[in-house]
């Protein structure tokens, strides 16, 4: 018997703050037992970013995270982003709202994005059997949140699972809509400010005993810290007030049903001008003050995690990609990894702002032109190429 309640198990994971300790073996814990994994993503999503639709992508990747989260109340759950899917770590006491929440993400992409979106709900039970586990990290971006980061190679096996179609989740009926309340992707891509934004996802291979991955996880973490704020892709006083009218539309199709768009769509932009108004004063709104906001969105952000391996999307200038990528061909050319690298110029962001009055808001970062899909893609060796994309 599990001696802390399944609601409070990740509260309980020590929290670390240095990055470079996401390879310690000391932070993780087990998942309890009876939990579950529910997670998604989109089929066809690499065609989906050669037509230009990367920002679709990475919105219906977020949407799982919030129609789950919202529909367990937001409780303090593990969860991974993942560009064009995500992953969230759940007792199996809510596994049919996680089905149901699931389901509904399925019908509103299909309905609304035009992409199908495979869901599965995966039991911890048969990940053991495999001799497998979820191991949890919590790493604390910020004084305001923390992310979970995952090892053990449960979460690779279950991804694997889904993708060959085993613990589908059983569709909902059409018109089915989640519960997507704060989820947004207003911002503009943010540019490069030191070289290029840089996409990197680094696994084990098949000669990569843990010590010797874990090295090259470490050294390619620490080479990223010489770029300051650890390749940090959002500068800190956060991004440039800028906000995309293409990104408005897509929050409105997850806020709001057809019909009632208009007066949602000019609600968010009043909510916007009336943000650039306040920050360009510097005179904070009772609780809100946009400054500090702006600062909190980039200290919340996820641009660096682990997932059963290294995903990164940092800003970095030549000279380090140089040094990053030397190790990354040495350490694959050894078998002790797999990688996948993609550059672009500008990185997106996608949000979950329950409320812009806490500070605990979430963004989660990926690369502008096809970002982890893409560097996910090239390990695998699937034709891809997003030099058309656009966000």
């Amino acid at each position: 018997m599990n001696a802390v309640p399944d609601q409070q198990f990740f509260a309980t994971v020590p929290v670390f703050t240095d990055f470079e300790d996401v390879t310690d073996a000391g932070n993780y814990r087990p998942l309890p037992d009876g939990w579950i994994l529910a997670l998604a993503d989109i089929v066809g999503s690499t065609q989906a970013i050669e037509a230009g639709r990367y920002k679709d992508v990475n919105m219906a990747g977020a949407s799982v995270i919030s129609a789950v989260l919202n529909a367990v109340s937001k409780g303090d759950y593990p969860f991974v982003f993942g560009g064009d899917g995500a992953l969230i770590a759940l007792p199996g006491s809510l596994e049919m709202i996680a089905r149901d929440a699931l389901a509904a993400v399925q019908i509103w992409a299909e309905e609304e994005l035009g992409f199908i979106l495979r869901a599965a709900v995966v039991p911890l039970a048969d990940i053991r059997r495999e001799g497998l586990d979820v191991m949890i990290a919590r790493y604390s971006a910020s004084p305001y949140v923390s992310y979970a980061m995952f090892s053990g190679g449960g979460n690779s096996w279950a991804e694997r699972q889904m993708k060959d179609g085993n613990y589908a989740v059983a569709r909902a009926a059409p018109g089915t809509r989640p519960d997507l309340a704060g989820l947004s992707c207003r911002w503009n891509p943010i540019e490069s400010r030191h070289g290029e934004i840089v996409s990197i996802i680094a696994v084990a291979g098949a000669m990569g005993a843990g010590a010797e991955f874990q090295q090259l996880v470490t050294a390619i973490v620490a080479i990223a810290a010489e770029q300051g704020r650890g390749g940090h892709p959002i500068p800190p006083e956060g991004p440039r007030l800028s906000f995309s009218m293409k990104g408005i539309d897509r929050e409105v199709k997850v806020t709001a049903p057809k019909g009632k768009r208009f007066l949602t769509k000019l609600f968010i932009v009043l909510q916007l001008a009336l943000l650039s108004a306040l920050y360009k004063i510097g005179m904070p709104l009772g609780k809100f003050d946009a400054q500090r906001y702006k600062e909190d969105v980039a200290g919340n952000s996820d641009f660096r995690k682990f997932d059963d391996g290294l995903k990164m999307t940092i800003d970095v200038d030549a000279a380090r990609l140089k040094r990053i990528e030397k190790l990354l061909d040495q350490a694959q050319a050894g078998g002790i990894a797999r990688y996948g690298l993609h550059r672009q110029k500008s990185a997106l962001m996608t949000c979950f702002v329950p409320t812009p009055l806490s500070r605990d808001h979430m963004h989660f970062i990926d690369g502008a032109n096809g970002g982890y899909a893409v560097a996910a893609a090239k390990i695998t060796r699937k034709a891809v190429s997003a030099a058309g994309v656009t966000p």
